[in-house]
């Protein structure tokens, strides 16, 4: 059977923490920032845990990365 690849679009997506979880990135934070207020810009810059449910595909397509 043929090694399990990573997903490369996921790669600079998300990010394994150290303990195993999985961490996503907020949309809405790349460009178009003048016009966003400080405290948007703030909370878009926190990166989420993924969901639950998510977690066991997530981490099959990020096979690995550690």
């Amino acid at each position: 059977m043929p090694k399990m690849k990573t997903h490369s679009s996921l790669k600079g997506r998300f990010k394994i923490t150290g303990t195993g979880k999985v961490r996503r990135f907020k949309a809405y934070k790349n460009h178009l920032l003048s016009h966003k207020s400080k405290r948007a810009k703030r909370v878009l810059g926190s990166s989420p845990i993924v969901a639950a449910g998510d977690v066991r595909r997530m981490k099959q397509q990020l096979a690995n990365l550690k």
